[in-house]
Formats: C-alpha cells, sequence, structure tokens
C-alpha cells in the first residue's frame, strides 16, 4: 500500500464510497447527494493548492484506489486531518499507513505544530479506532477554536489532536 496524488481514475471508486451509507451516515458533508462529476472536479482542484489542502490517493499494491486521506485548512502552525476508505478497505490496515504517512508530511515537510480532527459522536467505528491506535482527545478552550467550526459545531463532536514533539 501506499499514499499518492489523486488520479482522474480514482473517481469511480471514489464515487462509490460516497453513496455508500455505512461509509458516509455520520460524516458532516452529505456525499450522497454528490455526483460523478464531482468526483472529477474534486480531483482536479486537489492538484492546483497544495498551500492550503493536500489530498492523498491510499492505494493498494495493484494501485487501486481505496479511499483519500487529507490535510486541510493547512496554516502555518496546524491543519485537520481527514480520512475516508472505501468499505472494502476498513479493516485491513489501510488507515493506519495512511494515518502515519500523512501526519508525518504534516510534520516532516509542512513544520507544523498540531493536526487536529473531529468525529461524529455516532461514529463508533472510527471513535474506536483512534482511541485504539492511542491518539488522543482533546477539548479546544475559546482561544483554540479552528476557524472552520462554529462553537456549536465544536461542541458537537469528539476531538482527537496530535502534536509535534
Amino acid at each position: 500500500m501506499k499514499i499518492r496524488k489523486l488520479e482522474m481514475h480514482d473517481a469511480f471508486y471514489m464515487f462509490e464510497w460516497m453513496h455508500d451509507i455505512n461509509v458516509v451516515q455520520w460524516m458532516q458533508i452529505d456525499f450522497m447527494n454528490k455526483t460523478f462529476e464531482d468526483c472529477k472536479n474534486f480531483i482536479k482542484a486537489s492538484t492546483k493548492n497544495e498551500e492550503k489542502d493536500i489530498h492523498r490517493a491510499i492505494v493498494n499494491d495493484d494501485d487501486i484506489y481505496m479511499g483519500t486521506v487529507s490535510l486541510k485548512h493547512i496554516t502555518s502552525d496546524e491543519a485537520e486531518f481527514a480520512i475516508v476508505l472505501r468499505s472494502v478497505a476498513m479493516g485491513k490496515g489501510f488507515s493506519e499507513y495512511a494515518m502515519e504517512k500523512i501526519i508525518k508530511v504534516g510534520f516532516e515537510k509542512r513544520f507544523l505544530k498540531r493536526i487536529y480532527w473531529c468525529v461524529s459522536k455516532k461514529n463508533e467505528r472510527a471513535i474506536n479506532f483512534y482511541d485504539k491506535n492511542g491518539y488522543h482527545r482533546t477539548y479546544f478552550t475559546s482561544l483554540e477554536l479552528p476557524s472552520n467550526y462554529t462553537p456549536e459545531q465544536i461542541r458537537s463532536y469528539i476531538w482527537y489532536m496530535v502534536e509535534k514533539d
């Protein structure tokens, strides 16, 4: 397995997970209403501004797309982590691998101080994964709030954060 830049042929499998209720049911965005054209547009846009957002395909040894891992809303100090996998890739080590790789990019190539993410309180599978893998939950103070979330949204999710040693 590896992570690489998104390619247009990944759109088919990206569209697959977007319309898999088992994958998207607890996500913030309504992916069920996304179109195949939306997938292609996301892939095109993913190559344009890597100063703000880094999106990578997670692929198996045959270079078949298994999901996307991202660092979003990148500033000089921090970024928001995101990951999504196709159902067929869940439980096979892709998440652990991709998280390790993208966090390393954030700390070693972008010199970030912290990477944070959130998960729905209803998404037990994701919560169990993050807790089992030793990721630490965090609570934001009013001075630290990610600017792309309202205080109400921040209270409605479970938050995790990793900081550079």
